[in-house]
């Protein structure tokens, strides 16, 4: 791993086929299903409890703390096995999204934990209508500890929330309506293939290979994944349209501001702080122009293409299998917390990743939580990558905050997504470092920082500028009405090149880049939650580089408090100020003094 190392590896003649592929990391997704139990099983036991809770009708909004604590019970535990249900089948889709057996399978949870929740719909509706009074006088009492801010939160979709009926007929239509979309995108999406060096391989191949050193390889890649997102292109541009129309409806229904109000609110942030984080990014585009720039000194050319931004600035490149891989990494979260290092062990060696890429496997990576009883997954697609080291490490640290906050129980594991890449970037930061640490040459040391650089740059301004081709497209969806694919590619390059300004030529072939993009889809207004947590990320490392072992102690807690409090509240827990308007200001100081630190290790590399 010439560009992650001091000492040159022997990774491409010593790695296996299989090693280099991770053929043989593979998850046990069995025991999501305990004794011997199918899904069905499971979600027919989750029936019958949801009909004992029909006796709580007409009583919700009057039911003291012990009978609403005895409630809220019941219910986390139909959650559990509508949770362990539903992840088994959508796991065993991601499998393979070909399969038209597994899809039916998901298709079918999704139908049968429909059903199971409109049975239950009437109480977050009782409990929202509940008096002031009420709710204030039981909502701090001992009994309500596990569910009290997921009470909390209910309380503030008062104003959105329909009457009974009709939510019951926005429920029961989703299944057939918004997230049958989403199914078929991920279906397309997973189907796409391009033609590179002569084989057909998957589209995860061509976006990898934009890595590479050699501008001719990176110049032929790009040109196949444009041709391989081609064919269907029309068909991804009008579920995009569908799926905004079905949103316009919902947020009209439910009375909200703005396309992106309901995420805020599901986020636990006003739609006045999420501006606020938005301008802040625009307005410092010229850190990403001034790497690009400098980056375009360094390659030797006078303008990067945009298929030239993620190209290795390393020297040569070189593959990387996953034994090694699974050693830098394990490292490196060992040299912060010898608990968390046990827990990542946990990951490798219990059956937890999947790794390899396969025909028909979901692209991408992710982590599932699944449930609080049980434990993460991880998924990914291997491609014996240098990047591939730091998606490990982002998604174990997904993994590691699921596992950490598991004791909070099914309502407050989980963190608002403002707070959900928190864990992630910070243990990506920590291996970025770790590797630092180990690196004396200065051509290795650029390389690194350059990867560390950019990897803040596409996670904050990258993300910032597909917010604002979402704000730009959902707006024009509810002006214009249906966009045409000419359309989308126009607002595409448009929020592209406002963040990549002079320094990156926008080509005709990446206007349709943004048709393989499934938080469009799945999750519109997701993306700024990236650079959310990035930033919150890097300031919550920075406080660690100030107190060093000290610091460990708070982090842990915050990972073990999951989504149990307000979001500034978990903040404090690692002294970070989310209510100070400039606090986003000085995270982007900080990938500042990131771009300052890798042009001196440029100059001192004799590259510029």
């Amino acid at each position: 791993m010439s560009d992650m190392t001091s000492t040159p590896t022997e990774t491409e003649s010593n790695a296996s086929d299989a090693d280099l592929t991770a053929a043989d990391v593979a998850w046990n997704l069995e025991t999501l299903l305990p004794d011997g139990k199918t899904a069905d099983d499971l979600l027919a036991e989750a029936s019958t409890l949801a009909d004992a809770v029909g006796e709580y009708r007409g009583r919700v909004a009057t039911l003291d703390a012990a009978g609403l604590a005895e409630l809220m019970g019941d219910l986390a535990v139909i959650g559990d096995l509508m949770s362990r249900a539903g992840h088994y089948a959508m796991l065993k889709f991601s499998e393979n999204t070909a399969d038209p057996e597994a899809g039916a399978a998901m298709m079918a949870m999704e139908e049968a934990g429909t059903e199971i929740s409109t049975k239950m719909l009437f109480v977050d509706l009782e409990f929202a209508a509940a008096d002031d009074d009420h709710v204030d006088g039981l909502i701090d009492d001992p009994a309500l500890e596990f569910c009290r801010h997921h009470l909390e939160t209910m309380r503030l979709n008062r104003p959105h929330l329909l009457t009974e009926a009709e939510e019951l007929i926005l429920t029961e239509k989703g299944v057939s309506g918004s997230s049958a979309w989403v199914r078929l995108f991920d279906e397309l999406t997973s189907a796409i293939t391009i033609d590179l060096d002569g084989e057909t391989q998957p589209l995860s191949s061509g976006l990898s290979a934009l890595q590479h050193p050699d501008g001719a390889v990176r110049a032929a890649a790009a040109e196949a994944v444009t041709d391989g997102l081609e064919p269907g292109l029309r068909t991804r541009a009008f579920v995009y349209n569908t799926l905004m129309l079905d949103k316009s409806v919902d947020d009209r229904l439910r009375k909200f501001d703005s396309w992106v109000s309901s995420r805020n609110l599901s986020n636990e942030a006003s739609d006045e702080s999420v501006d606020a984080l938005v301008q802040a990014v625009v307005g410092r585009y010229d850190i990403p122009q001034r790497w690009y720039a400098l980056k375009a000194k360094v390659l030797g050319v006078d303008k990067l293409k945009d298929y030239d931004r993620s190209a290795s600035v390393a020297e040569s490149e070189s593959q990387i299998g996953w034994d090694e891989a699974s050693t830098i990494v394990r490292d490196a979260y060992a040299s912060f917390s010898p608990e968390l290092a046990g827990v990542v062990d946990r990951f490798f060696d219990e059956g937890w990743i999947d790794a390899p890429q396969r025909p028909g496997k979901r692209p991408g990576a992710f982590c599932a939580y699944t449930v609080p009883s049980h434990h993460p997954y991880l998924l990914l697609n291997w491609t014996s990558r240098n990047r591939d080291v730091l998606t490990l490490a982002h998604e174990l640290g997904h993994g590691l905050h699921a596992y950490m906050a598991r004791d909070q129980g099914l309502f407050h594991q989980s963190t608002p997504l403002t707070l959900a890449e928190t864990a992630s970037v910070f243990g990506e930061t920590v291996t970025n470092n770790r590797l630092l640490s180990m690196i004396d040459d200065p051509g290795e040391r650029f390389a690194l920082l350059a990867s560390t650089l950019e990897d803040g740059i596409a996670t904050v301004f990258r993300q910032i500028a597909m917010n604002r081709f979402e704000h730009h497209c959902h707006t024009a969806r509810r002006e214009e009405g249906e966009l045409s694919v000419e359309r989308f590619g126009d607002i595409w390059a448009d929020t592209q090149t406002a963040m990549l300004g002079d320094a990156v030529e926008v080509t005709e072939g990446y206007r349709s880049w943004w048709s393989y993009i499934p938080h469009f889809i799945g999750t519109p207004g997701y993306v700024y939650a990236y650079a959310y947590g990035q930033l919150l990320a890097l300031s919550v490392y920075a406080r660690y580089e100030e107190r060093g072992a000290d610091f460990v102690p708070s982090y842990l807690e915050l990972l073990s408090l999951g989504g149990s409090k307000k979001p500034e509240e978990l903040g404090a827990v690692v002294d970070c100020d989310l209510a100070d308007p400039g606090f986003w200001d000085a995270g982007l100081a900080i990938i500042d003094g990131q771009l300052t630190a890798a042009e001196e290790a440029a100059k001192a590399a004799g590259r510029l």
